[in-house]
C-alpha cells in the first residue's frame, strides 16, 4: 500500500507538473510581440495627445467667449476648461525621457517653474530683480519696447511669434516660460499670495475688461492670453502628427526595434515616477515647504496634475488609456510580457502602481476637501506632510519593481532620471 500510494503522489505531482508546463507554456504563446507592444504604446500616445488637443481647443472656445465677454462666469469657465485640458495631457507624460520627440518639444508647453513677471504685473513681494534672470519683471503686457544688456526686444504686437521665438526663454534663461499652460494658468488666475494657507490666484476679470480696465493695458492681456492659447493648439496638434502612421516620433520609436523601443517605454515610466514626479515635482516642495515649488501653483491643481502624471505610467505599463470621451483603448502590454518572462515581477508591479494610485487619491480627496498642495507641504502641517510623503514612498517603491522589470526584460543601457531632493538631500538644504 506504501509502494502504491508512493506512485499515486508520483503521478499526481507528474500530472500537476505537466499542468504547470502547459499553463506556462500558454502564457508564452499569449503573450504579445514586442512590436505589437510598441504599436499600442505608439497608439495611446496618439489618442493621449488628441485628446490633449481637443480639451485645448475646448479651452480657447471658453477663452473667446471670456473676452467678448469679461464676467466672472465666463473666467470660472475659462478656469475649469483649463483644468480638464490639463487631465489627458499630465498622462502623455510617461512620453518623456526616451522619446527625443517629446523631450524637445514638452519644454513649449508644460515648462515650469516661471518668474510671471516676464509676462505681466506682480504683486511688490515678488521683488524687483533676480541675479539669474534680468527679465525678471519684464512685464510684456506693460511695455511695448524692452532693452536689456544692450538687447532691445520689439514687443509692440503681442502674437504667437513673439511669444515662441523672442520671448520663450530668453536670454537662456528657464524659468523664463512665455508659452504653454503654465503660462495661461498665471494668465487666468493670477498670482497665489496665499503662501502655505488655502486659496489660489484671484485674478479680476476686470483685467480683460477693454471698458472697467484693473491692472492696467487690458488690450495687451488679452492679446497674450490669446497668442498663448493659439500657439498651444498649434504645438499640441504638432505633437498629434507625430504619432500618426509615418510621424516623426511613431518612425523614431520603431527605428530603435523591439529591445530599444520596450527600454524606451521603461525610461519614461521610471525616470517620471522617481526623480520628475516624486523628486521635482513633490519631495523638493516637501522638503523646503515652499509653495513655489508647486507645478500648477497659480490654480491650486497640482493634485490632480500629480494624479494624472502617475495615471499616465500605469497606462503604459497595462496598455491602456481611458479617453475624455469615456472610450478605453487597450491591447498588447508591456505587464504582458513581464508576466510572461517573470509573473512574481509583473503582479508585484501592478500591485505598487496601484498603491500609488492610491496615495495620488488621498491627495486629491484632501485637496479638494480645502487643503490642495501647497497647504500639504506647509512647515507646521504634519499630517499634510505624511499624506504628500506617502505619494512620494509610494513612487519610489514603485520604481523599484520597474527596475526589477527592466532585469526581468533583459534590457540593458537603461539609466533612469534621478533628483537631488531624493538622492542627494543634504545639498538641497545647503543651498
Amino acid at each position: 500500500m506504501k509502494f502504491r500510494a508512493t506512485l499515486l503522489s508520483l503521478a499526481i505531482g507528474t500530472t500537476m507538473l505537466t499542468g504547470c508546463a502547459d499553463q506556462m507554456q500558454k502564457e508564452q504563446a499569449a503573450a504579445p510581440t514586442a512590436d505589437a507592444v510598441l504599436g499600442n504604446y505608439a497608439d495611446i500616445a496618439l489618442a493621449t495627445y488628441e485628446d490633449s488637443l481637443t480639451t485645448a481647443q475646448t479651452l480657447q472656445s471658453t477663452i473667446d467667449r471670456l473676452l467678448a465677454n469679461p464676467t466672472d462666469a465666463n473666467l470660472n469657465a475659462a478656469k475649469t476648461a483649463w483644468k480638464a485640458a490639463r487631465a489627458p495631457y499630465q498622462q502623455s507624460e510617461a512620453y518623456r525621457f526616451g522619446n527625443a520627440v517629446v523631450d524637445d518639444w514638452e519644454g513649449r508647453v508644460n515648462a515650469w517653474p516661471l518668474d510671471e513677471g516676464l509676462i505681466d504685473y506682480v504683486d511688490n513681494g515678488y521683488g524687483t530683480e533676480s541675479d539669474e534672470n534680468p527679465y525678471y519683471t519684464a512685464n510684456i503686457v506693460a511695455n511695448k519696447t524692452l532693452k536689456l544688456g544692450g538687447v532691445t526686444v520689439d514687443a509692440t504686437a503681442i502674437n504667437k511669434k513673439l511669444l515662441a521665438e523672442t520671448l520663450h526663454e530668453i536670454d537662456d534663461v528657464e524659468a523664463n516660460v512665455a508659452t504653454g499652460y503654465h503660462a495661461i494658468e498665471f494668465l487666468l488666475w493670477g498670482q497665489d499670495l496665499n503662501g502655505t494657507n488655502p486659496g489660489a490666484g484671484n485674478r479680476p476679470v476686470t483685467d480683460f475688461d477693454l471698458n472697467n480696465c484693473t491692472g492696467g493695458n487690458c488690450d495687451r492681456r488679452r492679446d497674450y492670453l490669446s497668442a498663448a492659447t493659439e500657439l498651444l493648439i498649434d504645438d499640441l496638434q504638432e505633437m498629434v502628427d507625430n504619432w500618426k502612421t509615418n510621424g516623426a516620433a511613431r518612425t523614431d520609436l520603431m527605428a530603435k526595434g523591439p529591445q530599444g523601443g520596450l527600454s524606451t517605454m521603461l525610461t519614461g515610466m521610471g525616470s517620471l515616477a522617481y526623480g520628475e514626479l516624486a523628486g521635482e515635482r513633490t519631495k523638493l516642495g516637501l522638503m523646503l515647504h515652499d509653495p513655489e515649488e508647486e507645478h500648477d501653483c497659480f490654480s491650486d491643481n497640482t493634485h490632480w496634475s500629480h494624479f494624472y502624471d502617475a495615471k499616465g505610467i500605469k497606462n503604459v505599463y497595462l496598455g491602456e488609456y481611458t479617453r475624455v470621451d469615456g472610450s478605453m483603448i487597450k491591447g498588447p502590454s508591456l505587464s504582458a510580457l513581464v508576466q510572461a518572462a517573470a509573473p512574481a515581477v509583473d503582479a508585484e508591479l501592478r500591485g505598487k502602481l496601484e498603491k500609488t494610485e492610491a496615495a495620488m487619491q488621498v491627495m486629491a480627496d484632501t485637496a479638494e476637501a480645502g487643503n490642495p498642495f501647497d497647504v500639504l507641504i506647509g512647515e507646521n502641517n504634519p499630517e499634510g506632510n505624511q499624506i504628500v510623503q506617502n505619494a512620494v514612498d509610494a513612487l519610489t517603491d514603485e520604481t523599484k519593481s520597474i527596475e526589477q522589470a527592466i532585469v526581468a526584460l533583459k534590457l540593458d543601457n537603461i539609466e533612469l532620471e534621478g533628483s537631488d531632493s531624493l538622492d542627494n538631500p543634504a545639498s538641497v538644504m545647503a543651498e
